[in-house]
C-alpha cells in the first residue's frame, strides 16, 4: 500500500517531463536552430529584435484585454449581493448571512472570472498575433506628404495607421459588448436567485453598466468614423474609375454623419431612460431609436443611390464625377509610381531613306538580343550540363564590358540537381555531403550570327574563357533549385563535390578543396548534432562518422526565395532573381517590394504580378537583395527612400537595412529595371496615360500589349545608346503598344536606371514614353509579321526548312526607336523535331516597309539600305510605300 501513494507522484513526473520534452520539440527546438542560423548570417540582434517586437506586442495586447476583463468582473462582483432591501438590514441574522454570502462571493469569485478573463482575452487578442507586423508599421510610420483631396489625410494615414485602427476598433467594441453583456446577465442573476433583493439596482451597478455602454456607444461610433475611409475604396464604378464618386460623397457620406447622430441620440436618450425613476422617460428613447432603425436600414434601400445615379450622374457622367475621376487619375499613378514619367512626342519619318543616314552612324549591333532566352535555355540543356547531377533552371539577361566596350549577354548558372542519378545514388551521404553544390555558369553573348554554332564566353566545368570572364569561387551553394540541406566540410574523401577543376577519379574529375567560406551552422559539438538530427528527423546526422564537430557546419534554407523569406517575410518578392558574376564569386540579386492594399482611391493590381495572391493598389520596388551563391550572406538595400513603408521597416529594424551608396560598385553596375513591374505598371499606364478626365471617360487613346501570333510581347531587357550620356549605352527595358484593337504602333516605353545627371552607376530608375502623333502611321509587330509572310523570297525558305524533320519558329520580335524611324529584328529558329536544340538560321530586319533576311544583322543592314537609297533615286527622293495586308 505504501508503493501506491507513489504512483500519483511517478505520474505526475512522467506528465511533466512529457511536457517539457513537447514543449523543447514543438517551441524551443525551432527557436535554438533558428537563432544559430542568424548567427551565422551575423544578423542575430535582428532576429532578438524581430522577436522581442511579437512577444511584446502580441503579450502586451494580451495583457491589457485581460486586465480589462479582469478589472470589470471584479468591479461587478462588489455589488453583487449587496443590495437588500431596508427590512433586512434591520434583521441582525438576515445581515450576517447577507455578508457572510458577500465575502464568499467577493473572495472566491476570483477563482472563476480570473481564467474566464484570460480565455476571452486570448480569444480576442488572437487576430493581433497574426497582424502584428501592421502595429510596427503604425508605430515606426512617418508622413509620406501626400494628402487624399477627399478628407486631406495624409496616405500614410491609410496605409499604415487605417488597417490597425479597424482591428482595433473591431476588437475593442467586441471587448465592450462582451462585458456589457457579461456584467449585465450577472446583475440580472442576482435578482432572480438571490431572494430578499430590491427591485432596483445598487447605483454602483447603474453607474458600472452606464459606464459599460459608454464604451460600447464610444467604439460604435469610432467604428462610424472609420466606415468614411471605406469609400475611398470603393468598386462601385469600376472599370470607369475607382474610389468614391458622387454617389458616394453625396449621399453615403452624409448618410454616415446622420447614422453617428442618431446613434449619440439613442445612446443619450437609453441613459435618461436607465437613471430616470421607474424608468419613466421613454418616449425620447423609443423615437431616437426608431430614427436611428431607419438610418442604419437605409444603405439597404438601392432605389435611392440608383434613382440618384440614373437622374443625376448618368445624364452628365463627366461633370458629375469629374473630380473624383481626376482623384483616381491622380492616386493610381501615385501609388504605381507613374507620376514622373518622361513623355517623348516622337517623329516618325515616312520615308525611312532620310533616316538612314542616322542608322549608318550606330556603332555596333553586337547588343541587339537575337537569341530569346526561352530558346537558349534548351541549347544550354543540351550542350552545358555535361554532367547528370547538375542543370540549368533559367537564363538571365545581363551586360558586361566585354572586348572594349558594354556587351548584352545570356547567363545560367549551373545548378546541382541529383534526381537524375540513377536511384541507388540518390542515398542520404550523396545528397548531404557528396553532391552539395553547382558550379560555374554559362554565359552567352545575346547577340549573334545566325546559320553558325552558338558562340560561349564563359563554358564547361572548368569555366574556359576567350574574353577573361573568370570568379574565384565558383562553386553554387545557393540559388533556385529545391535544395535539401548539406553539411561542409565533412570527413569523407570528396570533401564536396566541385566538378572540373582536381585530378581524375574514375570517369569524373573532383577537386578535394574544403569549403572555406563562412556559410552555415557550425556543429560545435555532439549536442548541437544530436538537436539538429532532431530537427531534421535524421537519426544519421548524429551517427555519421564523415560529419566533424570541428570544421562542418550545417548549411539550411540553400534556395534563396526560401532563405529571404525567412528572414524577411514581409516583402513580396520578384519572379526573376538573377546571377550576377563577379572576380570573387557570384551573386544573386533579387528585386523586392513593399505593397499595400490601402493607398486611397487607387486602381487594384488586376493580375497576379508576384508570387502570391495578395492583393493590393500600391507597390514599390523598394529594396535591392543580394545573395551571396557561395557563402549564402544576405545584404537589403533600400532602392527607394520615398517608400514610407520600408521607412517604416527601416527604423523598426536598424541594423538589417543598407543605403544602397553600400552596395559595392561591382555589383551596382549590375543592377536593372524589374521585368514584371515594368509589365504591370505599363499595363496599367496603358489606361492612365489619359491625364485629362474628359479623355480619360472616352477611352478614345487606350493601349494595349503589342501582339504577335496572339501572344503579347512582353517588356524584354535592351543595351543601347540612347544619347543621354556621351558614349554611354543604357540596359533598358522595352516594351511597345498599341491602340486598343488596332495593330499600328502607338509608343514605346523604356525603363531605365541610368543616372542622366552624373552619367555614374548611381541607381535612378525612370521611364520615358517615346509616343506616336495619330496622324502617322507606325508599323506594329503584327504588321512586320504581315509584311514578313508577304514576302516571297522569306515566304519560299520558311517553306523549305519547315519539313524533313524541322521546324521554323519566330522569336521575339525586338522593336528599337532610333532617332527618327523604328527597326525591328526579327529572330527565325529551326528546331529539330527530334533533339530539341534550337538553331538560329535567320535574323529579318524590318525598317518602314521593307524588310529583307540574311545571316548576320549587319549584311541585313546593309540590304536594307541599299533598297532604301535605291527606292529614294527612283522616286526623287520621296521614298517608297508599301500597303501592309494585317494578318486575319
Amino acid at each position: 500500500m505504501r508503493n501506491l501513494r507513489f504512483i500519483p507522484a511517478l505520474i505526475g513526473a512522467i506528465l511533466g517531463i512529457a511536457v517539457i520534452i513537447a514543449a523543447f520539440y514543438f517551441i524551443f527546438l525551432d527557436l535554438f536552430v533558428d537563432l544559430w542560423w542568424f548567427q551565422s548570417l551575423k544578423q542575430e540582434p535582428y532576429f532578438w529584435l524581430r522577436l522581442l517586437y511579437r512577444f511584446f506586442l502580441s503579450g502586451g495586447v494580451t495583457l491589457a484585454f485581460f486586465l480589462i476583463f479582469f478589472f470589470h468582473f471584479w468591479i461587478a462582483s462588489r455589488y453583487l449581493g449587496l443590495n437588500p432591501p431596508d427590512e433586512v438590514l434591520a434583521d441582525l441574522d438576515k445581515r450576517r448571512r447577507f455578508q457572510r454570502f458577500a465575502d464568499v462571493f467577493m473572495g472566491d469569485s476570483v477563482m472563476v472570472y480570473t481564467p474566464i478573463s484570460l480565455i476571452l482575452a486570448v480569444l480576442i487578442a488572437m487576430p493581433f498575433y497574426q497582424q502584428w507586423d501592421a502595429a510596427l508599421l503604425y508605430f515606426f510610420g512617418q508622413s509620406s506628404g501626400v494628402a487624399d483631396t477627399v478628407y486631406g489625410n495624409d496616405v500614410s494615414f491609410y496605409m499604415l495607421s487605417y488597417p490597425i485602427y479597424l482591428l482595433i476598433q473591431k476588437e475593442l467594441l467586441s471587448a465592450a459588448i462582451i462585458i456589457f453583456a457579461s456584467v449585465g446577465t450577472l446583475y440580472w442573476l442576482e435578482h432572480v436567485f438571490i431572494p430578499n433583493q430590491n427591485k432596483e439596482y445598487h447605483i454602483g451597478a447603474k453607474i458600472h453598466l452606464t459606464v459599460l455602454l459608454g464604451f460600447v456607444v464610444l467604439f460604435v461610433v469610432w467604428g462610424f468614423m472609420l466606415d468614411r475611409f471605406s469609400l475611398l475604396y470603393s468598386h462601385n464604378h469600376a472599370p470607369v474609375f475607382y474610389g468614391p464618386g458622387f454617389v458616394e460623397i453625396f449621399y453615403r457620406l452624409p448618410l454616415i454623419w446622420i447614422g453617428i447622430i442618431t446613434f449619440l441620440a439613442v445612446a443619450v436618450t437609453a441613459c435618461l431612460f436607465i437613471f430616470s425613476k421607474e424608468h419613466r422617460i421613454k418616449a425620447p428613447f423609443l423615437i431616437s431609436s426608431a430614427a436611428f432603425l431607419c438610418v442604419w436600414y437605409l444603405p439597404n434601400v438601392d432605389s435611392i443611390p440608383e434613382g440618384m445615379q440614373r437622374y443625376i450622374v448618368n445624364p452628365n457622367p463627366v461633370k458629375a464625377e469629374k473630380p473624383f475621376m481626376q482623384f483616381n487619375i491622380d492616386a493610381t499613378l501615385n501609388a504605381y509610381d507613374l507620376k514622373n514619367i518622361r513623355v517623348i512626342d516622337q517623329d516618325i519619318n515616312v520615308n525611312a531613306a532620310e533616316d538612314i543616314t542616322t542608322w549608318s552612324a550606330q556603332k555596333r549591333f553586337e547588343n541587339i538580343p537575337v537569341w530569346d532566352r526561352e530558346f537558349l535555355i534548351d541549347s544550354y540543356q543540351q550542350l552545358q550540363v555535361i554532367r547528370p547531377y547538375y542543370q540549368f533552371l533559367s537564363v538571365d539577361e545581363d551586360r558586361y564590358f566585354l572586348l572594349d566596350h558594354i556587351r548584352q549577354v545570356n547567363l545560367a548558372p549551373r545548378e546541382v540537381n541529383i534526381s537524375k542519378l540513377p536511384e541507388s545514388a540518390q542515398n542520404w551521404e550523396n545528397t548531404h555531403l557528396r553532391y552539395t553544390h553547382g558550379t560555374g555558369a554559362v554565359v552567352s553573348p545575346a547577340a549573334q550570327d545566325a546559320d553558325m554554332p552558338l558562340v560561349f564566353y564563359l563554358r564547361d566545368l572548368n569555366m574556359s574563357s576567350q574574353v577573361g570572364l573568370s570568379t574565384k569561387n565558383p562553386e553554387i551553394y545557393y540559388g533556385e533549385g529545391k535544395y535539401d540541406y548539406a553539411i561542409v566540410p565533412n570527413k569523407l574523401k570528396v570533401k564536396g563535390l566541385e566538378v572540373g577543376k582536381g585530378p581524375e577519379v574514375g570517369d569524373q574529375n573532383v577537386d578535394e578543396k574544403e569549403y572555406t567560406g563562412q556559410s552555415g551552422i557550425p556543429i560545435r559539438s555532439l549536442f548541437r548534432k544530436a538537436l539538429l538530427a532532431l530537427y531534421f528527423k535524421d537519426e544519421r546526422i548524429f551517427f555519421s562518422l564523415g560529419i566533424s564537430t570541428e570544421d562542418s557546419k550545417a548549411m539550411i534554407r540553400r534556395n534563396i526565395i526560401e532563405r529571404i523569406n525567412a528572414i524577411t517575410p514581409f516583402l513580396q518578392l520578384d519572379k526573376d532573381p538573377y546571377l550576377v558574376m563577379t572576380k570573387d564569386r557570384f551573386y544573386w540579386i533579387q528585386d523586392a517590394y513593399t505593397i499595400s492594399k490601402w493607398y486611397p482611391a487607387s486602381k487594384p493590381a488586376a493580375d497576379d504580378y508576384l508570387e502570391g495572391d495578395q492583393p493590393f493598389n500600391y507597390i514599390r520596388n523598394s529594396v535591392k537583395i543580394v545573395v551571396d551563391a557561395f557563402d549564402g550572406t544576405v545584404d537589403y538595400y533600400i532602392a527607394d527612400p520615398s517608400d514610407v513603408i520600408i521607412n517604416a521597416y527601416a527604423r523598426a529594424y536598424p541594423s538589417l537595412f543598407k543605403n544602397m551608396e553600400e552596395m559595392p560598385v561591382e555589383l551596382q553596375k549590375h543592377l536593372r529595371y524589374p521585368r514584371d513591374l515594368f509589365y504591370m505598371q505599363m499595363k496599367v499606364y496603358a489606361k492612365y496615360h489619359q491625364t485629362i478626365p474628359e479623355l480619360f471617360y472616352e477611352q478614345a487613346e487606350t493601349w494595349q500589349f503589342a501582339n504577335v501570333r496572339n501572344q503579347e510581347v512582353r517588356p524584354y531587357y535592351q543595351t543601347m545608346d540612347f544619347g543621354n550620356c556621351k558614349d554611354m549605352e543604357e540596359f533598358v527595358m522595352i516594351n511597345p503598344m498599341t491602340p486598343v484593337s488596332r495593330d499600328n504602333l502607338s509608343m514605346i516605353g523604356v525603363a531605365s536606371i541610368l543616372d542622366k545627371e552624373t552619367c555614374g552607376f548611381n541607381y535612378k530608375p525612370g521611364i520615358t514614353i517615346y509616343k506616336f502623333r495619330k496622324e502617322v502611321q507606325v508599323n506594329g509587330p503584327a504588321q512586320v509579321e504581315a509584311l514578313i509572310n508577304q514576302d516571297p523570297e522569306i515566304s519560299a525558305q520558311f517553306t523549305l526548312w519547315d519539313q524533313s524533320g524541322s521546324e521554323v519558329k519566330l522569336g521575339r520580335m525586338v522593336i528599337l526607336p532610333m532617332g527618327k524611324t523604328v527597326l525591328y529584328v526579327q529572330p527565325v529558329y529551326l528546331v529539330s523535331t527530334k533533339v530539341k536544340i534550337p538553331e538560329l538560321r535567320r535574323v529579318i530586319v524590318s525598317m518602314g516597309n521593307e524588310v529583307v533576311m540574311d545571316k548576320t544583322l549587319w549584311a541585313a543592314f546593309d540590304r536594307l539600305k541599299q533598297r532604301f537609297l535605291k527606292a529614294a533615286s527612283e522616286t526623287g527622293g520621296t521614298g517608297t510605300a508599301k500597303e501592309v495586308v494585317a494578318p486575319q
